[in-house]
Formats: C-alpha cells, sequence, structure tokens
C-alpha cells in the first residue's frame, strides 16, 4: 500500500477511515491483515487511497466520487 494516503477499512456495516501515518502504522496493519495473516479482501486502489474489505452500499458511495 505504498504511497497511500488514507486506507478506508470496511468490516460488515462499520467503515474505518485511516490516514496513513507513521504513527498508525500498527493500527492500520491490524485492520487490513485477516486472521489467515493475509491482506484482507478485496482490496483495490482507488486514486491515492485503498479500500480494504466490501460492503456494497459503501463500494457504490466510494466509486461515484
Amino acid at each position: 500500500m505504498l504511497g497511500a494516503k488514507r486506507i478506508v477499512v470496511v468490516k460488515g456495516k462499520v467503515l474505518k477511515d485511516l490516514l496513513v501515518t507513521e504513527r498508525n502504522r500498527e493500527e492500520i496493519l491490524a485492520s487490513v491483515i485477516g486472521p489467515s495473516g493475509k491482506l484482507r479482501a478485496p482490496t483495490f486502489k482507488v486514486g491515492d487511497y485503498y479500500v480494504v474489505g466490501f460492503n456494497e452500499e459503501m463500494y457504490v458511495t466510494q466509486l461515484q466520487e
């Protein structure tokens, strides 16, 4: 997720919008890594941010921006 300015993490209906800084690196990793130890899916890049996780309603909103 090199070069990202923010990461939007979705778990069910809960959306977490994280600005990427060195200080919140551990929080970001804990949010985007699944129980298998791998990056949660789906993950995609939109402009200068990433979206991790699935919520159809959120996808429609994020992709319209």
